[in-house]
């Protein structure tokens, strides 16, 4: 009886082993997502059209487990199933260039007992099945040590650190703006009815970015131009690399009172101007969490020196900016109570760029979605933005000329 309860299990899921395919992974695609669950046990598959090879691994604080695959075409991000048995959530996408992740959240310690490639059969296309078990902590943790073991047997030797030194500034050249879009691949960030965050933003920031450029007075980079995860400290490397003049990080909000609506501009401080921006920091500050990045194989940060007395003049050009940004905007858009506040987001942590990070407004509020989506509505506050931005530059260059 047993096994023919397995049995029917397996066949549900389209587990019944067939032949293994050879296909390229150049254009892989994964078709669907599926999750089976029984009693201390969960399984999860994806349908790909193509034969992948993938690595699996297990990380902690918070417990997940991670799975690296080639590039791949995923499915919509909200065709994901329903979280299940030891799995309390999902996301994937693309990773880096050449890589996709898929990040599975445990309920409870969980460890993989068997993980393999099926080929098509009765009537299902290749899957890559992934079985979980109930685990103690002490064995998850166990796991966790021998897989970043392996990882670190058949890493490279690590170089020099990745801190990027900036070199000093041509006094006659154009002023350098990068425009940040927040999240992406792996990393949708906050949800509404209609959209993700990963979508909002990079369609702003390519907005933004265009009227920037249109204006014949500045360079203008973008840390992503397509959908893929960039890490946060790559995003602060990727300015200084540029010697960017500013930085400007884009975001959209999500909150459980629905009611809330309107933009806001946060910049650097060490102590949150208050709990809810405090809050925001801290979520945000997740992202590299949340996609699979395992910081006990990270180099030191950059600079823990990062809010410290040197960085005065940056942040104060800093708040200046972002001063600039709520007066243009003001009548221009929905704006929240207390705009500008502080925090201290990882993102804006650049000690020679002034940074801003801007929340658009609630992916969570109905009207403010609806504006989010909007063609129209994103060109008239990107116009808003390349006001502040040329009030910006031009009042700099008059406090130069008069010191």
């Amino acid at each position: 009886m047993r096994l023919t309860l397995v049995f029917r299990w397996f066949l549900l899921l389209g587990l019944v082993p067939g032949g293994v395919g050879t296909a390229s992974a150049d254009d892989a695609r994964v078709q669907n997502i599926r999750l089976g669950a029984s009693e201390g046990a969960t399984r999860l598959v994806l349908e790909m059209s193509e034969r992948v090879d993938f690595k699996v691994f297990s990380l902690d604080t918070p417990r997940r487990i991670v799975l690296d695959l080639p590039s791949l075409d995923w499915p919509d991000v909200n065709a994901s199933p329903e979280p299940k048995g030891l799995i309390s959530g999902l996301r994937f996408g693309q990773f880096t260039e050449t890589q996709s992740r898929l990040v599975i959240d445990l309920k409870t310690p969980a460890i993989v007992s068997r993980s393999f490639v099926l080929g098509p059969a009765s009537g299902f296309p290749h899957r890559l099945v992934v079985d979980l078990k109930t685990s103690s902590a002490e064995n998850f943790a166990k796991q966790v040590a021998a897989d970043r073991t392996a990882k670190r047997a058949k890493a490279p030797a690590p170089g020099a650190s990745p801190e990027i030194l900036q070199a000093p500034r041509k006094s006659n050249r154009k002023p350098v703006i990068v425009v940040d879009a927040g999240h992406g691949g792996v990393d949708p960030g906050a949800s509404g009815r209609k959209a993700r965050e990963k979508q909002v933003t990079l369609a702003f920031s390519k907005e933004l970015a265009r009227q920037l450029r249109n204006t014949g007075k500045y360079d203008v980079y973008l840390t992503r131009s397509r959908d893929i995860y960039i890490p946060l400290r790559q995003r602060v490397n990727i300015a200084r690399k540029h010697q960017a003049d500013l930085f400007i990080s884009i975001h959209a909000d999500a909150i459980k009172r629905k009611n809330v609506r309107g933009m806001s501009i946060y910049t650097l401080s060490e102590t949150a101007s208050d709990k809810e921006a405090e809050a925001l920091a801290r979520k945000e500050n997740r992202s590299d969490i949340i996609v699979g990045i395992d910081f006990d194989d990270q180099p030191p940060e950059v600079a823990d020196i990062l809010i410290d007395l040197a960085q005065r003049e940056t942040k104060n050009l800093s708040v200046k900016f972002a001063n600039l940004v709520v007066k243009n905007a003001r009548g221009t858009t929905r704006l929240l109570e207390r705009t500008h506040r502080f925090a201290g987001f990882r993102v804006l942590k650049a000690p020679d760029v002034p940074s801003v990070l801007i929340e658009l407004g609630f992916l969570t509020n109905r009207s403010d979605e609806k504006q989010l989506l909007s063609v129209g509505w994103r060109r008239k506050i990107a116009k808003s933005l390349v006001k502040s931005v040329n009030g910006f530059f031009s009042s700099s260059r008059q406090a130069r000329m008069t010191q």
